[in-house]
């Protein structure tokens, strides 16, 4: 999707401040909202995916100007709204009027603790040999998704090198639409001077994991 969010590799808004303390949240409501998130009762049809896609809509403005949880605020809440399981009502007000059918009880402190350590794994089996091999040189596609893609605009178009082959994992761009289907992944290596022509006379790489429908032959 091209929004706001895709923002590696553009120009015009001012250096990234690497001096920011290191610490786990700027403010205790920040705290409380990652705790929300992490308690909540995920309906079936929520998976990161849709949530990276739900976050990628809102308003450039919104999105550049709300703290980092504050997105996750907002996007939680209009997750909520479209499955139904809360109205834009009872999100303003705070105070739920109803409950849907069927809601498991959010999970205890000991719940979150045990589901945050447990593994999650995305590789999946296919019944297809991978189109590409170590060594073999590609060709980012020059086009993105309607929806939510993990394909940087920045490296659109541009020529480089399978580095690795990872296997089979699920493929992010149909598992933000519900449809869990997986595609072999590769890492993929980029001279620097392919992605930005400014980096000119520089010996630096850049390795991104893409999926297959992600790149094409030269």
């Amino acid at each position: 999707m091209d929004g706001i969010h895709d923002l590696g590799g553009r120009q015009g808004f001012g250096p990234v401040d690497v001096h920011e303390p290191e610490e786990p949240f700027h403010a205790p409501w920040e705290g409380r909202v990652l705790g929300m998130v992490r308690a909540m009762t995920r309906p079936t049809d929520w998976n990161i995916d849709w949530f990276r896609n739900c976050r990628e809509l809102i308003e450039p403005v919104d999105y550049l100007t709300r703290p980092y949880y504050d997105q996750w605020l907002q996007a939680y809440a209009a997750m909520l709204a479209n499955s139904g399981f809360a109205t834009v009502e009872e999100l303003a007000s705070g105070k739920a009027t109803s409950r849907p059918d069927g809601l498991p009880t959010p999970m205890s402190a000991a719940d979150v603790a045990t589901a945050k350590r447990a593994p999650r794994n995305f590789q999946r089996e296919i019944d297809r040999a991978p189109a590409f091999a170590p060594g073999d040189t590609a060709r980012a596609i020059s086009h993105g998704n309607a929806g939510h893609t993990r394909l940087p605009a920045y490296a659109r178009g541009r020529r480089g090198w399978i580095e690795s082959y990872h296997g089979a994992h699920v493929f992010p761009d149909a598992s933000a639409c519900g449809n869990e289907r997986a595609e072999p992944l590769y890492t993929v290596g980029f001279a620097a001077t392919e992605l930005w022509p400014d980096a000119r006379g520089g010996q630096d790489h850049v390795f991104l994991d893409l999926w297959e429908s992600y790149l094409e032959r030269i």
